[in-house]
């Protein structure tokens, strides 16, 4: 019975540790969005919530790998959540690493493309918001998954033909960019992009483990 609360206490912190990141991803598209229209003080402001956020992540994941040392009520399934808590630690990294690279790097986006890059930062964090539930639905509906995490797959591959769309139409249309301004361009395209991929790598460690739950 001890045992048991133990458990139940570790799964709402891995819940509690899937909201932080859904908040994550809000704040990244606002803070994308913020960046575009040249909205510096929101802009900010997203720089300082992502930190706060990628922070907290950070302690309450370090909290969880403690206790699931200790905790034998989820031995069988230790290795698993340790790989899942590690991939989406991934996605808080482009997350937090992502914005702060337009505030490092202030890169130029001419205004016909803020379109494009907000349709790519949707629909990367799209992805991102499909694989949460999945993951909250491991503890309690394992055989919700599949059907959770195709989502994320159609997703990731929305925000890679965005990210496509982008670069081609860089290299291709606008000549009036130099050639280091449109590689800038390309390399945040892909920096977003990358967060879709990181999705559907949390997506494929889920599919894994559904399989093992449902045996």
């Amino acid at each position: 019975m001890f045992g048991r609360k133990k458990a139940n206490k570790l799964i709402e912190d891995i819940d509690r540790y899937f909201d932080l990141i859904d908040q994550a991803v809000l704040v990244f598209k606002e803070g994308v969005r913020n960046y575009l229209y040249s909205k510096d003080d929101d802009f900010t402001e997203n720089l300082k919530k992502m930190s706060a956020l990628e922070s907290e992540t950070d302690v309450l994941r370090r909290e969880i790998e403690n206790a699931l040392y200790t905790q034998t009520a989820l031995v069988r399934s230790r290795g698993d959540i340790m790989r899942l808590l590690e991939k989406t630690r991934n996605i808080i990294d482009i997350l937090n690493d992502s914005l702060f690279q337009f505030e490092i790097e202030t890169p130029f986006i001419p205004s016909e493309l803020n379109v494009e890059f907000m349709k790519l930062s949707e629909f990367s964090a799209l992805a991102v918001e499909t694989v949460v539930p999945a993951a909250k639905s491991y503890f309690r509906a394992p055989e919700t998954i599949p059907d959770k995490i195709s989502r994320t797959y159609f997703y990731e591959k929305e925000a890679v033909k965005y990210s496509q769309t982008i670069k081609r139409r860089v290299f291709h249309n606008m000549t009036n960019l130099k050639l280091s301004e449109k590689f800038h361009l390309r390399y945040f395209a892909l920096h977003i992009e990358n967060l879709s991929k990181a999705a559907e790598n949390v997506a494929d460690q889920l599919a894994v483990m559904a399989i093992r739950r449902t045996i």
